[in-house]
């Protein structure tokens, strides 16, 4: 292998200069394409940032790692990342977090500048973002004073793509896709000479259950994970997109941003209301579902309060919340604000849009037809130009890619779980995608890894309460290591950290996560382990 980064550790004395590069390799996109580049090259600069009153010098690289097969040893893929690393940090004591995107298809472009880097895009959910004039700006909720950070983009998203004679779709499933990265990571740790280092992971969305089968893959060679933050977790496919039980409190929280609830006085506490309609959901809802239609009427009453419409309309959905029509609009979406011309966010529910029967659809682009997305979605284009150019100091010639519909059009949802079951799509073609199982193995293997799962009340697609029952019903006996998971809930949407609030209590968990694992907690629980959901 050829031009080696391995001299970019960012670890250097003095005051470095930046190394900025240019790209002009082609990196195609589509199911066929591939590369027959094997380079490794970065661009290299170095910032300080603030993070309350403390100054924290840090080396940015933006490039290329080759993943090797595991079998052959030969190059495989060129995967893209960006990292911040801080200096005059000890290698072997400072955690490196890497970053699974979600999708599939999905790059990592808003969460790397949505959320915990160091510079972040300043941004107005929920409401509209302008394009312009739009701005980077130092971000105080970074986790780079916690952990070096490292952003990977998986085959066919952004500049990541195979190399022959490999194709990019020789990685669009769930094993192969999460084979690919443990390459990356080890040959990231191997360049960085990381191996010390604690090793944490994040995934969003898809990118949860990718972080689930890596954790066990990581695990199986050996690896020891310290800690594992799931953000807006679909983890079983099958409950996720149709278990109404686990959507219903969701509903009722956009309801109560609306003010459509039919509560006099409505509860001004939005945690303590999402504990009543949880216990409810769980409870009469659940029963009635199943009776139907010989449900409780003081259930469907009660629905009805929570959710802001008439009972006789939830009776011609048979009370499912996640009734749709034919072409999978969710029917809540688009009643809720009907008589005011608009329909409410499946991202996130107190972003509104006009009602082009769009709002719940999660299509293979990632939904960038829902109002939620449509917010930023501009900004974001614009600002990681700028970013990747100005800031990063890394050109390219070939097309980055945000979003990749191919990726999800042949993405194989079979998965092979640790117990060896295979997990193959229905006789439809649904996903039975269910990444738990090999959570729970990791958590059995490593008693002591620490777990965050963070959800939005607001968030339709991965809805917090079915994040909550498919972690309670994964096969983890062990009260140890179900200590180490916290589940927090926070007033937000599917991408969280567009919240500010959301943002820095967020920032505040994931710091007691890092706390709490380097601690080596192992015996009763502290204030990080709580087995409710908060805010």
């Amino acid at each position: 292998m050829v031009d080696s980064v391995s001299d970019y550790a960012g670890f250097s004395q003095g005051e470095p200069a930046d190394q900025p590069f240019t790209d002009r390799s082609a990196y195609g996109c589509g199911p066929e394409d591939s590369t027959a580049d094997t380079s490794e090259n970065a661009a290299v600069t170095h910032r300080v940032a603030m993070i309350g009153d403390a100054p924290i010098p840090y080396t940015a690289t933006a490039g290329h790692l080759v993943a090797l097969d595991p079998s052959s040893s030969r190059p495989a893929a060129k995967v893209f990342y960006v990292a911040f690393a801080a200096d005059d940090r000890h290698p072997s004591t400072r955690p490196v977090t890497f970053f699974c995107s979600g999708g599939p298809g999905s790059s990592l472009v808003f969460h790397l500048l949505g959320a915990f880097a160091p510079r972040r895009i300043r941004t107005w959910t929920p409401g509209l973002t302008p394009r312009a004039p739009c701005a980077l700006e130092d971000n105080p909720d970074s986790l780079v004073d916690r952990s070096d950070l490292v952003y990977i983009h998986p085959v066919g998203t952004g500049y990541s793509t195979a190399i022959a004679p490999h194709r990019n779709r020789d990685f669009w499933s769930v094993d192969q896709d999460a084979i690919s990265i443990r390459q990356f990571i080890k040959r990231y740790l191997t360049v960085f000479d990381r191996w010390a280092s604690p090793i944490f992971l994040f995934g969003e969305s898809y990118g949860a259950a990718r972080a689930c089968v890596l954790s066990w893959l990581l695990r199986q060679e050996g690896m020891d994970l310290s800690g594992l933050t799931l953000q807006s977790s679909v983890l079983d496919y099958p409950a996720n997109f149709t278990n109404a039980v686990g959507l219903l409190p969701t509903f009722a929280a956009d309801a109560w941003h609306h003010r459509k609830l039919g509560l006099a006085p409505p509860p001004a506490d939005l945690p303590r209301f999402m504990k009543t309609v949880t216990e409810f959901a769980r409870g009469p809802y659940a029963k009635s579902l199943h009776a139907f239609p010989r449900a409780n009427p003081v259930a469907v009453a009660t629905m009805s309060r929570f959710l802001g419409l008439p009972s006789a309309v939830l009776q011609t959905w048979n009370l499912n919340v996640r009734t749709a029509d034919r072409v999978g609009h969710l029917a809540f979406l688009l009643s809720l604000l009907r008589a005011d011309g608009y329909a409410v966010g499946a991202y996130d529910g107190r972003v509104r849009g006009i009602d082009a029967r769009v709002a719940a659809v999660v299509g293979p682009d990632g939904g960038v037809n829902d109002p939620t997305l449509a917010a930023v979605a501009g900004v974001y284009a614009a600002m990681w130009k700028t970013c990747l150019v100005d800031e990063l100091k890394f050109t390219a010639r070939a097309n980055f890619t945000f979003l990749n519909d191919q990726a999800l059009l042949n993405w194989d949802f079979s998965h092979r779980d640790p117990a060896g079951a295979l997990q193959a799509p229905d006789g439809q073609g649904n996903p039975t995608l269910c990444a738990a199982g090999d959570l729970a193995a990791t958590m059995a293997s490593a008693p002591h890894m620490q777990v965050l799962s963070a959800n939005g009340y607001f968030d339709a697609v991965a809805p917090f309460l079915q994040s909550k029952l498919t972690l309670e019903a994964m096969s983890l006996a062990d009260p140890k290591a179900r200590g180490n998971i916290a589940m927090r809930a926070y007033p937000s949407g599917h991408t969280i950290h567009l919240d500010a609030p959301s943002r820095a209590a967020m920032k505040a968990d994931l710091a007691r996560m890092y706390a709490a694992a380097a601690t080596h907690v192992r015996n009763e629980p502290k204030r990080f382990y709580q087995k409710r959901i908060v805010s």
